[in-house]
């Protein structure tokens, strides 16, 4: 079989441990240099294949990429850029095919989420049709935890350890203010459609460190006077209170409450804000005073918080994308197994694109508690395993030392630019 080379592209926001992934594939990639090449990646994700702007990581010494496994956010770029159907914008997807064919990639490895298992199924669907010869594997990554058929997604158990963690702390820290001052602490977390990040502040709250915590889940419609009630209650109770609120909590006519009225470039609405809304909410209704955060970028970039579990599967995952387009398989995502809970075991198995692509995994109704505020026994036992674990990152002068790769770019072969 020829040698052909690699595109390997980050997609979307990124997350703590998707440079373990680019690290799985690129290390992978160099084992086999019988069948694969260089391995290329795409600057600022998908946008490098379209206007031939292509990273040269064969240039890069094997130390700085082992260090992409410790090291957060996408080292080569990332971005929110969604290619459209192929029936009204063919021309992207055959410009993707002509710098291939350029650049003699027979490998593209596209890691991101669900709109990126589509578009790796749609350039992988036009290749075919062309009659050239590309193998297209997705790699998973995603801090909402909402793909398909995976029984995680990497980049979510960091997610939620650091999540639960930050809401440990902040509610011993409330709890210590709130006979003179604060009593109600309110931070809001991604999940735009699925809780499961929400729903990881609920491990902060365990046998043996019981704290009183409310979440706010985008698949429960938010009933005013009842969040008021519970949040009230458990401030008599115990003095205070922290809630956790997902940025995707809707009202019950389906209407974000945190919708700001845009969209970002794959269509989806542009929230934030809800952590005010919830905290004036409580100080209005219920007098209490309050203090909000707003968990935003720190959640997903805190990699000295990494979970071990975590990082381990995102490593695997990108190396499995690579044996996996070496024994052949096309239009496929590797994607986690879950064997066993108690103890927690897992492997790596094999979905097809089609059952992946565009497809949002909901948290499971027996997942969340009777009242719609909390998280269940099962619930706990799903997450648990996700977050143990720790992963450090190594340190200098009392600072995480990440990685920052020189990134050297790749001759352009054809003329002319390509307007995205």
């Amino acid at each position: 079989m020829a040698v052909k080379n690699a595109f390997y592209a980050q997609s979307g926001g990124v997350t703590s441990v998707i440079n373990a992934s680019a690290c799985g594939v690129i290390e992978t990639a160099r084992r086999h240099p019988e069948s694969i090449g260089k391995v290329y990646a795409g600057r600022n994700g998908i946008i490098g294949a379209l206007q031939e702007d292509l990273i040269d990581t064969s240039l890069e010494a094997a130390d700085s990429i082992s260090a992409l496994r410790y090291t957060p956010s996408g080292a080569f770029g990332s971005c929110r850029y969604k290619l459209k159907g192929l029936d009204t914008h063919r021309a992207q997807y055959e410009r993707l095919i002509e710098v291939f064919k350029a650049h003699d990639i027979g490998y593209f490895f596209y890691n991101g989420g669900g709109d990126s298992a589509d578009t790796c199924l749609k350039v992988s669907q036009l290749s075919s049709a062309l009659g050239y010869s590309l193998c297209a594997i997705h790699i998973p990554k995603t801090v909402d935890n909402d793909l398909p058929i995976t029984d995680c997604c990497p980049g979510f158990g960091s997610v939620a350890k650091y999540i639960a963690t930050s809401v440990r702390e902040a509610s011993f820290d409330v709890a210590s203010m709130a006979k003179t001052s604060t009593k109600i602490f309110v931070i809001e977390v991604m999940g735009r459609h699925a809780g499961w990040i929400a729903a990881a502040g609920g491990l902060a709250s365990a046998p043996g460190c019981e704290l009183p915590i409310v979440i706010l889940f985008p698949e429960v419609p938010f009933d005013e006077a009842q969040f008021l009630a519970r949040v009230d209650e458990m401030v008599k109770q115990h003095g205070y209170c922290s809630i956790v609120v997902s940025e995707g909590v809707q009202d019950r006519d389906g209407k974000f409450l945190s919708d700001q009225g845009l969209r970002d470039a794959f269509g989806h609405a542009q929230l934030g804000g809800v952590a005010p809304l919830i905290a004036n909410l409580c100080r209005e209704k219920l007098g209490y005073k309050y203090h909000w955060a707003v968990a935003d970028y720190l959640q997903r970039a805190a990699r000295h918080i990494a979970s071990k579990t975590d990082v381990e599967q995102a490593y695997a995952v990108g190396r499995a994308a690579v044996e996996l387009a070496l024994a052949g398989k096309n239009a496929v995502m590797p994607a986690i197994v879950r064997t066993s809970s108690n103890p927690y075991l897992w492997e790596i198995g094999t979905a097809e694109l089609k059952d992946v692509a565009n497809v949002e995994k909901m948290m499971p109704p027996d997942f969340i508690s009777e009242d719609g505020f909390g998280i269940t026994e099962a619930c706990r036992s799903y997450l648990l395993p996700l977050i143990e674990g720790e992963d450090y990152p190594p340190y200098r002068n009392g600072l995480p030392d990440y990685v920052r790769l020189a990134n050297i770019a790749v001759r352009k072969k054809l003329a002319g630019e390509f307007q995205i």
